[in-house]
């Protein structure tokens, strides 16, 4: 099998850029500092390419690419306020905005970059213990909203019946996600280990609305982890995303809600509150939680920063530090009051991101369960891309043979974005859009209804939930009957 997928998939490749010691052994002194790390690992064996494009080392292995084929282009010259100024309260996902505000990834490769961290759910199978495997787990799940962090771009919707798909070898998945809806629209993906230890699935409609200076996108759709070897099977939603400053000013971008996730084997719960920014900016990016057995009797108290990293602490060293940190606070309780009105006011004028943020404080006898990993050093002119999010729509030689042709790389918008033709982007874009709207209307025409092809509408087997279900064969890859979306 292994050998058949290497023929079918050479593009199952190294990106050189490690996820945090995937071998789990963690320790406070070598995760004080996030550092760049070296996207080479084996530099001196390397040869090849050497301009951001696919490079092939001795030992005969594969490394994805490490930059975009051009820079992002300035938003500055544009104003979306044009656009959203008669939006204000209402669902934005059939307004159509101009290219320029997209990044060139569909959002069906977003949803893939769940997968980064992967090291996270191989490290929960092999732990024996359940409390190690929600701390893993619950790792995670914050790890999966990590890479949105200063990712201010708008992903492409996908077009009804629009696919993606990753396997890699090297980090031990494959996985294959589809458009199941346009209106409302709804992702839906799968994703399974390569030992046959995990699977990954679920379907997310995120709900847009526009409130005059933000833009709030509301999880719905249920993610769900099985762990089969121990037969368990975790779900959770995940948090609000809200991007500031959508009209004026310098855009920024927090997470907010309760996200409770549930091992449904166990009955343990992992409760995470991704806390709002605040006034002065205290709670900016801050996770606090905890997670508890069935009894509800609180086993451990997680702390951290979905934008940096996560460490775990027993309940009693965390209220010990919490009472000692309160009453730090109330000798500073002397200096002169704040005006709360001016600067709420100012706050108001622009919702400007705020300046003040404080760090985390490293409780002693902390574990670290998760850190973000490093960026690349161009990062910022590549959509602040990760270096695993810079692979996810390469389109090497030969490709286009293997996948199927609804696959994301394949689409003319994205792919010329990506090369820098905004001109040509834009009118693909248009012009795809037009062609889906008039193929909804012929089969409106001839009464036809549209049918999925790698997924079906279900039940959650765990919640009860309706929730859109893999139905199989993707990977025996007979795509013979895949509409003409492009």
């Amino acid at each position: 099998m292994g050998r058949f997928l290497r023929k079918l998939l050479p593009f199952g490749v190294y990106t050189g850029f490690d996820s945090d010691n995937s071998s789990g052994d963690f320790s406070e002194a070598n995760h004080k500092v996030p550092e760049m790390l070296d996207l080479d690992p084996h530099q001196s064996k390397r040869t090849g390419k050497h301009n951001g494009e696919t490079e092939i080392q001795e030992n005969g292995i594969k490394r994805h690419r490490t930059s975009l084929p051009a820079p992002m282009f300035s938003r500055s010259d544009f104003s979306v306020w044009s656009i959203l100024k008669k939006c204000i309260g209402l669902e934005l996902s059939k307004i159509t905005m101009p290219i320029v505000f997209n990044e060139p990834l569909s959002f069906l490769q977003r949803i893939t970059e769940y997968m980064e961290h992967i090291y996270l759910i191989n490290r929960a199978c092999s732990h024996a213990d359940p409390l190690e495997r929600m701390q893993a787990v619950a790792a995670f799940a914050v790890s999966a909203v990590a890479s949105q962090w200063e990712r201010t771009g708008k992903p492409f919707n996908p077009l009804l019946g629009e696919t993606y798909e990753l396997t890699r070898e090297d980090l031990g998945f494959r996985f294959i996600s589809e458009q199941v809806s346009h209106h409302p629209p709804i992702s839906a993906f799968y994703s399974e280990g390569l030992n046959k230890d995990f699977v990954f699935h679920g379907s997310i409609y995120p709900k847009l609305k526009f409130w005059g200076k933000s833009i709030e996108a509301e999880p719905r759709g249920t993610i769900t982890l099985e762990l089969l070897k121990h037969n368990e099977a975790y779900t959770w939603t995940n948090p609000t995303c809200c991007v500031h400053n959508v009209i004026i000013g310098k855009l920024w971008l927090e997470q907010y809600g309760v996200v409770e996730i549930v091992n449904h084997s166990t009955g343990d719960k992992c409760v995470l509150n991704f806390k709002p920014c605040g006034l002065f900016g205290k709670e900016l990016h801050r996770v606090e939680g905890y997670i508890q057995d069935k009894h509800r009797k609180k086993l451990c108290v997680i702390y951290g920063k979905w934008t940096e990293c996560l460490w775990c602490t027993d309940p009693t060293t965390y209220e010990t530090y919490k009472k000692s940190e309160k009453r730090g606070g109330e000798q500073k309780k002397n200096k002169p009051d704040v005006d709360m009105e001016i600067i709420k006011s100012e706050n108001d004028e622009a919702d400007d991101m705020p300046e003040v943020q404080d760090t985390v404080h490293f409780i002693p006898g902390s574990k670290l369960l998760w850190r973000i990993n490093c960026r690349p050093p161009n990062s910022s002119q590549m959509y602040n891309f990760t270096s695993f999010a810079v692979s996810l729509n390469e389109l090497e030689k030969g490709m286009e043979a293997i996948l199927a042709p609804t696959d994301c790389r394949l689409r003319p918008d994205i792919r010329n974005m990506e090369n820098g033709n905004m001109d040509v982007a834009s009118k693909e874009k248009e012009r795809l859009e037009e062609k889906q709207r008039a193929a909804r209307k012929e089969r409106a025409k001839d009464e036809v209804e549209w049918h999925t092809r790698w997924f079906h509408q279900g039940t959650n087997p765990y919640t009860g939930t309706s929730d859109w279900l893999y139905s199989g064969g993707y990977f025996d890859r007979n795509f013979s009957d895949c509409p003409d979306i492009y």
